[in-house]
């Protein structure tokens, strides 16, 4: 599943193949500070910085950061769980649609804040959304 939306963000065609949204927002270096940046916000926000409780941040930022040049279509494999697999026990928490919400959010905001141009945030955005079913378990 992971490498049909890296393809599938990334162009998937090799005619007059665009760049990919990982290059296209600045590569390995905006994608580290977006992570950074990211959790910052995300430990600070109320509605979801329980769900990091006990959490290695360092750990998840590392995944998050492979999660995020993968499915940006960059360079690298991630090989972390599945969605499904990764945050079950985050569902069994509670994990809901308005934390979902509030990491996109975040994710948004955080984008914003690096000067990442409107329609690579909505790229952006859409790649996210387009987890929500399997972090969720719908």
């Amino acid at each position: 599943m992971f490498s049909a939306i890296a393809k599938f963000f990334s162009g998937g065609s090799s005619e007059l193949k665009q760049a990919s949204l990982y290059e296209r927002i600045g590569g390995d270096a905006t994608v580290n500070a977006a992570v950074d940046l990211f959790y910052r916000k995300i430990l600070a926000d109320d509605r979801i910085n329980q769900f990091f409780e006990g959490v290695d941040m360092d750990k998840q930022s590392a995944k998050q950061k492979a999660f995020l040049t993968m499915a940006f279509g960059g360079p690298g494999n991630y090989s972390g769980e599945d969605m499904r697999k990764g945050h079950a026990h985050l569902v069994a928490k509670g994990l809901d649609n308005s934390h979902f919400d509030a990491v996109i959010e975040n994710l948004g905001a955080t984008l914003t804040e690096l000067n990442v141009p409107a329609d690579l945030i909505s790229e952006a955005a859409a790649i996210a959304e387009s987890t929500r079913n399997d972090v969720l378990r719908k």
